[in-house]
């Protein structure tokens, strides 16, 4: 079981590549200049990567590697998902 803070955000900072992890966030709705809440996340047994539950800019939920999410935190918020420039000025 993983647990996290309820108020984590993530920016994504997609790896490239061909071995970079599937899918690709940014060729799946999501945006560099935007924060995600973190709903979830989920640790396959086999690898040691961890998937966090994220939804996208169009409201579909995905499991994105970690690798290529970056961390953020703020404020308590209701918003699932925030431009990156607004969640910086209310640090």
């Amino acid at each position: 079981m993983l647990t996290f803070h309820p108020q984590m955000f993530v920016r994504i900072e997609e790896l490239g590549g061909p071995r970079a992890p599937q899918p690709l966030p940014l060729q799946s709705g999501f945006s560099a200049d935007r924060l995600y809440r973190v709903l979830g996340m989920y640790n396959a047994s086999e690898s040691s990567d961890a998937f966090f539950i994220l939804a996208n800019d169009r409201d579909e939920m995905w499991f994105i590697c970690q690798r290529h999410l970056r961390f953020g935190l703020l404020a308590d918020t209701s918003a699932h998902h925030l431009p990156l420039l607004q969640a910086q000025a209310s640090d």
